[in-house]
């Protein structure tokens, strides 16, 4: 199936919504995210942002609406469907195998794709022979994509915070994903890395990705997103470009309370997260 021509939806969302007991984490969100882009998704803490990533890969199921991935429901698909259908995630914390190699924690993400079992890989059989030759060759190129395939040898932890951040990607481009969701990538780093993490997210894009991500850094949000999506107390208060959101009087008062003087939504007085 093609990819959807930017500006239409590579994912959309109707009535979604999911209760944890008497908890609704999220409430009749009704979104899309569209093709070509890099959709944003804000909000307060305990806003929703992480559950409705959840929901989108398949991590939990909704009590209610639906999802529609490419123009197919993938409401009820499990994660390694919803993955195997194009939509790869990484998370808040980054969670590579650090004594494996570079190359070891991207082949990891590209096993989703292969067809080998586990009575294959004990008696080496043909197939799992082929699978890791396939597993290894995707594994290089998503390693290419960002940046790292002259470390492929280094062990991961050996890298730098934003050399195993772009390894966590890699793990995540290595499945082949139409969409790929970031939650919080640039958390811990410092502003020039978060910079180089800036400029990789908008090179996958400008080579045909799709991209959603979660993040505080306002700085980053709004110097990066086509789109951004607000959620407050699990619910959709605005969608639209920086320039629209920013000046949103619903978001404002969400998102800043008493704090909406110091400037960018977002951000205190002297450039800080006012919500990090």
């Amino acid at each position: 199936m093609p990819d959807p021509q930017p500006n239409t939806p590579m994912l959309e969302v109707q009535d979604l919504g999911i209760r944890f007991g008497g908890l609704q984490a999220v409430r009749d969100v009704t979104a899309s995210l569209p093709a070509g882009q890099i959709t944003a998704i804000i909000g307060p803490n305990g806003a929703g942002k992480s559950t409705f990533f959840n929901l989108i890969s398949g991590f939990y199921q909704p009590t209610s609406g639906r999802i529609r991935f490419r123009g197919e429901d993938i409401t009820r698909l499990r994660t390694h469907q919803v993955v195997g259908r194009g939509i790869a995630r990484t998370f808040q914390t980054t969670t590579i195998y650090k004594e494996l190699s570079v190359l070891d924690n991207a082949m990891i993400g590209h096993r989703v794709r292969t067809r080998a079992g586990l009575l294959d890989a004990l008696l080496r059989t043909g197939r799992e022979r082929h699978d890791e030759g396939e597993s290894r060759a995707g594994a290089m190129r998503a390693l290419e994509r960002v940046g790292l395939a002259a470390q492929a040898g280094r062990p991961a932890g050996a890298l730098t915070q934003e050399g195993q951040k772009r390894v966590g990607i890699a793990m995540a481009l290595a499945s082949d994903p139409h969409l790929l969701l970031l939650d919080e990538p640039a958390a811990g780093m410092n502003p020039e890395e978060t910079v180089s993490l800036m400029s990789l997210i908008r090179e996958l894009v400008a080579g045909g990705l799709t991209v959603a991500l979660v993040e505080h850094k306002m700085n980053l949000v709004m110097g990066l997103a086509d789109q951004i999506l607000v959620l407050h107390h699990g619910q959709k208060i605005a969608q639209g470009t920086p320039a629209e959101v920013s000046r949103d009087p619903a978001v404002i008062e969400a998102y800043l309370g008493g704090h909406a003087h110091g400037g960018q939504m977002g951000q205190t007085a002297d450039g800080g997260n006012a919500h990090a």
